[in-house]
């Protein structure tokens, strides 16, 4: 788990972000323009920062410039933009960002360049150990297959899990997983909908990226899914 501050001056594209990535186990903070940034920051460093080019008070890349100045620029930042030349992704990545990404913004793009932000080591950031992936010493590697065997036992207690899960909802008599045939069609295809879902969000114990592959859908797809039907995944996968 990780602390990100998300610096976007659209609201749906914070939402977004915000809904994504704390999905992954990450705490988020949002900004909307540069000044509530330097707020957010002068509170403490986060692990990583999603900063937005084009902003209305101060662009991105001017914020950029003064960490750097100011010595403040001690976390990863990834910068964002939709209308951004490459020469713009050069000079960010010159001062000192990590990566850029272009909107609308890949899902996978963005896990993929979240996860590199948060495995690489940033210099002189002594507060963090556990991104140094080598700091466990060589006898304590090798005294793990020399673990008491009274922990084998426990190694497959995650297999029974599935046949639990995949158990769960089951058609009741009077309907399918309780929708009434006398229903509206639309009334009964979204009530189907949400039955479907939540079935599948406590069959993959919550999470959004198993859901994803399971349905079929596109995550983005299958956020705005939920939020239409009126499902939270965390509390749907917490039924499971």
């Amino acid at each position: 788990m990780a602390n990100i501050l998300v610096v976007d001056d659209e609201m749906g594209i914070r939402e977004l972000l915000s809904e994504i990535l704390g999905d992954e186990g990450h705490v988020v903070t949002t900004a909307e323009n540069a000044q509530q940034a330097r707020e957010q920051r002068a509170k403490g460093a986060p692990d990583l920062v999603l900063l937005d080019i084009w902003m209305p008070d101060t662009d991105g890349v001017t914020l950029l410039k003064e960490w750097q100045r100011d010595g403040l620029l001690t976390m990863p930042v990834i910068m964002m933009s939709g209308h951004a030349t490459i020469d713009t992704a050069v000079e960010a990545t010159r001062i000192g960002a990590l990566n850029f990404l272009e909107k609308p913004i890949a899902l996978q793009k963005l896990l993929k360049a979240v996860q590199q932000g948060l495995t690489r080591p940033q210099p002189g950031d002594l507060p963090r150990p556990p991104l140094h992936q080598n700091r466990m010493p060589l006898h304590e590697h090798a005294a793990v297959p020399h673990a008491p065997a009274s922990h084998v036992p426990h190694a497959p207690a995650p297999v029974s899990h599935g046949p639990v899960a995949a158990a769960a909802p089951q058609p009741p008599e009077n309907g399918l997983f309780g929708v009434s045939f006398d229903m509206p069609l639309r009334e009964a295809r979204d009530a189907f909908e949400r039955a479907y879902f939540e079935h599948h969000l406590v069959r993959e114990g919550g999470s959004m990226t198993r859901v994803a592959e399971r349905t079929g859908l596109e995550r983005t797809h299958l956020y705005r899914k939920l939020k239409q039907l009126g499902v939270e995944p965390g509390k749907a996968g917490r039924k499971g």
